[in-house]
Order: structure tokens, then sequence, then C-alpha cells
């Protein structure tokens, strides 16, 4: 991801660890869905985890837990949170999904949540995480799909925005296009969910195993 992207997270950082979460009942749906996949002896590590809240929610029922963000302010939120709530095992540092293969980091398990959209070639992020999973490892993700939001905030709103520094890039895509590049980059798709308490859920919930 370029500078501009972590400098306009690094900006909205403290007003984003104070806004509210818009639909809780599905964030509790996801939450129960992801703990319920995750094994004790796992090695999890969550992309564009934020200011860290659903890594302190879910890094207690695994081995161990990265959180992980392009933002240096966003993590900075992150480890506050965690001396206040200290959760063994569950660790913050900056880096992406490219950073991180680099490495030769091994999971079993790759959360993104809200973090697909963001990166600016979606199809080497994929491969990235799937060249990160252990053999059989699944890949966990929930992710807003520009490409079914209204017409006109896709096409108006978000360049409006973004031009003047109010929103961060995002691709656009739907959720046809996210299943088949997620299939092309080495997974065997297993769930395909909505975790909407009411309404469109433009944001599937998807959970793929890294293919043998």
């Amino acid at each position: 991801m370029p500078s501009s992207d972590a400098y306009f997270w690094d900006r909205a950082a403290r007003k984003y660890a104070k806004s509210k979460i818009a639909d809780q009942v599905g964030y509790e749906r996801t939450l129960d869905r992801t703990r319920a996949l995750l094994k004790p002896a796992d090695r999890v590590l969550e992309l564009g985890c934020g200011t860290g809240t659903t890594a302190l929610l879910l890094a207690g029922s695994v081995h161990s837990y990265v959180g992980t963000d392009i933002s240096t302010e966003m993590i900075a939120i992150a480890h506050e949170k965690h001396q206040e709530r200290h959760v063994p095992g569950l660790t913050f540092s900056k880096a992406t999904a490219e950073t991180l293969a680099a490495q030769g980091m091994q999971f079993d398990a790759v959360l993104a949540f809200s973090y697909l959209h963001l990166v600016r070639d979606l199809a080497d992020t994929l491969r990235c995480i799937h060249d990160m999973l252990a053999p059989g490892g699944l890949f966990i993700s929930k992710t807003p799909c520009i490409g079914e939001m209204n017409l006109l905030i896709r096409q108006f709103l978000l360049p409006a925005m973004r031009a003047v520094g109010k929103a961060p890039y995002v691709s656009i895509f739907n959720s046809v296009a996210l299943t088949q590049l997620v299939s092309a980059a080495g997974f065997d798709l297993l769930a395909n969910e909505s975790h909407a308490a009411k309404g469109k859920d433009v944001r599937p919930y998807i959970v793929a195993r890294k293919r043998a």
C-alpha cells in the first residue's frame, strides 16, 4: 500500500477509535462464527486490525495472534488497549500481507475483516495470504463489496470524498468477482455467508481453505 494510504489512516485513527460499530448484532455473529472456526493451537494473523478491537476479543481462544495494520497510529491505539486489557499470546505490529509474506511468516489462519477492498492489488494480496498459510490453513474474510453499493456512492460520492482527503483508496468489485479471485489464488471456498442483522449485506463473510 502506498504511503498516502497509511497517512489517511494515521490521521483518521483517533476518530475511528471513538466510532461505534454500525451493526453490532452482525459483528457479534462474525465473532461467534470465527471463534468456532479457530482451534486452540492455531497461530492467527489478522490483517488490517485497526485499533485492535477484534483481536482483543478473539486472541484469547488461540495459541498466538498477530494483529497488523498499515497505520502507525492505529497500532499505537491497539497497544494502548492491550495495556489496559492484556491477552496472552497477542501482539500488534505495523505490516501488510506483502511485507509479512516476504519474511516467510506462516500461520494456521489469516483473518481479513474490512481489508481486501482497501488494497491496491487484490490478486497479489491474496497470493501473499495463500503463501503465508500452513497446509490446509483457513482464510477468513468479511469484505465491503463497493460494486454492489448504490451507483451514486461508488461513482460520485466516493471519488469526491477521496479528492478532498475524506475517504481512503478503495477497490470496486462485487461478491462474485471477489470469490473468483479467492479461488484463483489457490483456495477452496467453504462458506459465503451474510451476517447483517437487517437489510442487504454487501459485506460477504467468506471462509476458504488453502488448496492442497
